[in-house]
């Protein structure tokens, strides 16, 4: 099988885990507490990512790595998987999926902003012009289309979800510095994530879960939109012949998450919702074309 092929495999399967994220967010948080579901899932996925490490022979990189690396490793760990999903899963808690999962994917926007100040960035007028159409559909969708009123469907949720966007779009920016295995550092970043976790669960919820359903959902949550989709995602980008041919297919994933909302959640789709990803997705389309090399290279690459 050609490399290409193998890589569009790679890419069409992490984008299918990615899609189905919204759902399992919201699924699962009807049989559990988010700090449980954050507890459980970094747990799966620091499990799955350590046997990954196994399976390649990669264990001796841990014994390699210096204090300095496993310092970074904690505050990167604190910002993801720690206080990403328990931002992002309150705000599920509050809000639809259809309303939460858009808002969520505006971090290539945040992102952007931040690498003004973070990367000494410059961006030109279209892409302010790009910004500026996303943060349209974020209003479409989190005003319910009802933008004379201008009254949110839940203004704490809505800032949770956009919350969320912020620090992932933080956690890349740093985690561009770190030119350590990606692997071993996704798996030590949830396993000082799972420690971080286990903090707030201990003290304002319980270990024990009420339903079987909450410990699968934890479970697929865990391996496919945590740890084994980066994985998949990262083997397609190295054996595409350019990056460009399959990160482009990542903008088909939060309209087909739509899709699974619909089926497996059951809440009917508004048309702001539509339109408002579709703004959402347009500006960041925009921007990421007109975007300067070094920052569209690190939003493909790492």
């Amino acid at each position: 099988m050609a490399a290409q092929t193998r890589a569009y495999l790679y890419a069409v399967a992490a984008i299918l885990c990615w899609a189905t994220a919204a759902s399992a967010f919201k699924i699962s948080l009807r049989y559990v507490d988010f700090l449980q579901l954050l507890f459980y899932s970094s747990a799966t996925s620091a499990t799955a990512l350590f046997l990954i490490l196994t399976a390649q022979k990669k264990l001796r990189v841990l014994r390699s790595c210096s204090k300095r690396d496993y310092l970074i490793s904690a505050g990167l760990g604190f910002l993801n998987p720690f206080l990403y999903y328990t931002v992002l899963f309150k705000a599920y808690s509050l809000l639809p999926a259809q309303e939460a999962q858009p808002l969520n994917y505006t971090w290539p926007i945040m992102l952007v902003l931040l690498s003004i100040p973070l990367l000494k960035q410059k961006i030109g007028v279209f892409s302010v012009l790009g910004v500026l159409i996303s943060f349209g559909g974020v209003l479409v969708i989190s005003t319910r289309g009802d933008l004379t009123q201008f009254r949110m469907t839940d203004s704490t949720g809505v800032s949770l979800a956009l919350s969320s966007s912020v620090i992932w779009a933080l956690f890349w920016i740093y985690n561009l510095r770190d030119r350590r295995d990606v692997v071993v550092r996704l798996f030590l970043n949830f396993l000082f994530g799972l420690l971080y976790a286990s903090i707030p669960l201990l003290l304002h919820s319980s270990v024990r879960v009420s339903h079987e359903f909450a410990l699968l959902g934890a479970v697929y949550i865990g391996l496919f939109e945590m740890g084994i989709a980066f994985v998949l995602w990262l083997k397609a980008l190295r054996l595409s012949d350019t990056t460009a041919r399959v990160s482009n297919l990542v903008y088909g994933a939060p309209f087909l998450s739509l899709i699974v909302i619909r089926i497996a959640v059951g809440e009917t789709i508004l048309l702001s919702t539509i339109i408002g990803l579709g703004l959402i997705v347009t500006g960041i389309v925009m921007q990421q074309c007109l975007a300067r090399p070094q920052l569209q290279s690190s939003l493909e690459t790492d």
